[in-house]
Order: C-alpha cells, then sequence, then structure tokens
C-alpha cells in the first residue's frame, strides 16, 4: 500500500520529505498539539502540511477532532514506511560521512536514568576527548527509557545507548561497564521506616504499595517483585524516589542513588541483606550497518576509559 502511495506521489523531493517528517513527528507525539512546540510551528501550519500530505498520497492518515489523534490502517502504514526511509536516510549521510578524511556528520547517544553522571562511567571525560580529536561531530545526547533506547539503536535512529544490562540482543554490541546494587527503600514518612522486626517487616512488605519501573531489568529484580503489590509506576530514578519520599510507598533504588536522601534520614534500606538485586550498566551500538566512524571513535574511547578505569 505504501509503495503505490508513493507511486501515485511521482518524484519524492525535498517537498515530500519535509510533509514526511511533520507526520512522523505528529505521530511520536500524539496529535497537533504536542508537536507544536517539537516542529515549533502553529498547530494550523501543521494541519495545512497534514492536509498537503494526504494529498500528494491520495490516502486518509489519521482521524483529528474532538475525540483525538488517530492513524488510519493506511496512516499506520505510511508511518512504517516513512521510519524506513528516514532510516536510510541517515545510514546514507553516516557512509557518506565515513568516507571523508575530516571525521564530520553526528553521533547519538541516548542514556537510561542517572548513568551520564556515574563517574564510574567517566563520560564527561570520553565526550572531552572526543571532542577534541573530532571536533566537526553534532553531538545528540538525551535520556530515554530502557526498551526505547534498544529499539532506536537496533533501528539507527541511535548511535549509541548506555542501558542495565538485562538480556543480549542478536545485532547488538555489548561494552560492560559497572554494577549498581539496587536496595528496597522507604521514606521516613512511611509506617515501616523505623520498624527493626524482620519477622514482621518481611511480613508487612507484601501488603505495602510498591513503586516499580515498569520494565523487566534482570532475572533477579524480577525475583525480588515477584510476590510484592505492584501499585505504581515511575521508570526514572528521580520520580521513583519522589515517590518513595511521599512515605506511601516502598521502591527499589540503585544505592548509589539513594545514598543522598538516607544520609539526611529520609530514606531507609529495608531488609539490606535480602531485599536487593545487582544490575549490570552496559554501552550498546549496532554490530552492523553502514561505516559510522564517529560512533567507533566514541566507543573506542569508552572502551579505553573503563579499561583504564
Amino acid at each position: 500500500m505504501a509503495g503505490k502511495a508513493l507511486q501515485s506521489m511521482g518524484k519524492v523531493g525535498d517537498y515530500e520529505i519535509r510533509l514526511l517528517r511533520v507526520f512522523k513527528t505528529v505521530v511520536e507525539c500524539g496529535g497537533f498539539s504536542a508537536a507544536e512546540v517539537e516542529l515549533n510551528v502553529s498547530r494550523s501550519t501543521i494541519s495545512v502540511h497534514m492536509t498537503n500530505l494526504e494529498a500528494r498520497l491520495k490516502l486518509k492518515l489519521c482521524q483529528r477532532g474532538r475525540s483525538g489523534f488517530a492513524l488510519t490502517e493506511e496512516g499506520l502504514t505510511i508511518y512504517n514506511a516513512t521510519r524506513q526511509l528516514f532510516s536510510r536516510l541517515a545510514e546514507f549521510r553516516s557512509t557518506v560521512n565515513a568516507l571523508h578524511q575530516q571525521m564530520t556528520g553526528e553521533v547519538r547517544i541516548l542514556t537510561s536514568d542517572t548513568i551520564s553522571l556515574d563517574e564510574r562511567c567517566g563520560l564527561d571525560e570520553v565526550l572531552a576527548e572526543f571532542a577534541a580529536l573530532a571536533p566537526d561531530v553534532y553531538i545528540s545526547f538525551d535520556t530515554a527509557p530502557l526498551g526505547e533506547i534498544e529499539r532506536r539503536v537496533i533501528n539507527g535512529e541511535a548511535d549509541v545507548g548506555f542501558i542495565p544490562h538485562h538480556r543480549d540482543i542478536e545485532g547488538l554490541d555489548f561494552l560492560l561497564l559497572y554494577k549498581d546494587k539496587s536496595l528496597l527503600y522507604c521514606g521516613d514518612r512511611h509506617p515501616l521506616f523505623h520498624e527493626q522486626d524482620e519477622q514482621l517487616l518481611n511480613a508487612s512488605l507484601k501488603q505495602c504499595k510498591l513503586v516499580h519501573a515498569g520494565v523487566l531489568t534482570s532475572q533477579e529484580a524480577s525475583l525480588q517483585l515477584a510476590e510484592m503489590n505492584k501499585a505504581a509506576e515511575a521508570y526514572y530514578y528521580e520520580t521513583r524516589a519522589t515517590m518513595i519520599l511521599s512515605g506511601v510507598y516502598v521502591g527499589f533504588l540503585a544505592e548509589k542513588f539513594a545514598r543522598q536522601w538516607v544520609t539526611q534520614g529520609r530514606m531507609r534500606a529495608l531488609l539490606p541483606t535480602s531485599r536487593f538485586y545487582n544490575l549490570q550498566v552496559a554501552a550498546i551500538s549496532r554490530r552492523s550497518g553502514p561505516l559510522n566512524k564517529p560512533r567507533d571513535l566514541f566507543m573506542e574511547l569508552l572502551n579505553a576509559h573503563i579499561q583504564g578505569a
């Protein structure tokens, strides 16, 4: 269906690419209103672009109105084809850039949670070295949930991702960085904050409301969560810590991250010798694909830093 639509369009030029980029952004933002900020244009302008694209394709791509934004079946097909198109364009740019003696192009980095500021990772030093060796390379650096990082690296939408290593994925290379120990915490407002009886704590924890990350990060973590009352979800450490500090929820946090509140007397680890799991943090990149000198240089520098540390 997408192939027929592109045939009916005739030549696909810069104008069509711009319209498809607007469409992709609208879909990923969930509607026209949210896309205004991302595209930095008005909703009326976005609407004109979408109307023009539908006219060029001779297809109805989405339903919009009081009931909200929703893709049609044809719209979903065109969205998937558009993602593939932009992925191929990015691969083409990377291939061309790799052929230049002077390293240019872009390296796109995604991190999960607080990894980017952890001194064990040394990303500030790696980035300083990278900028000195490849001053003309544009760096895009952002955070995202674990599953999105994996998906974007696999699809070529990101070059390097930093995640908890919870499984091996075909087609990805993993560079192991460091281990984090996660303990079960409650805030000073929680009824169990001053409880010392281990038997009572174990019995009470089955009923306590638990805030969890919403993803399965390891078998160890799954076993710890198995019999607990999963009452809330917060992927990022910062949001999870806030919910724990409310006194309503207990939750697992990296010991290093939670230390600041433990020192202040605002958090306490519950049964730390039995209620814990370990996570291995890793950097991921695509094993195959077009030449990508900026990514390869970044990974070489990161590996050298880890080996030196």
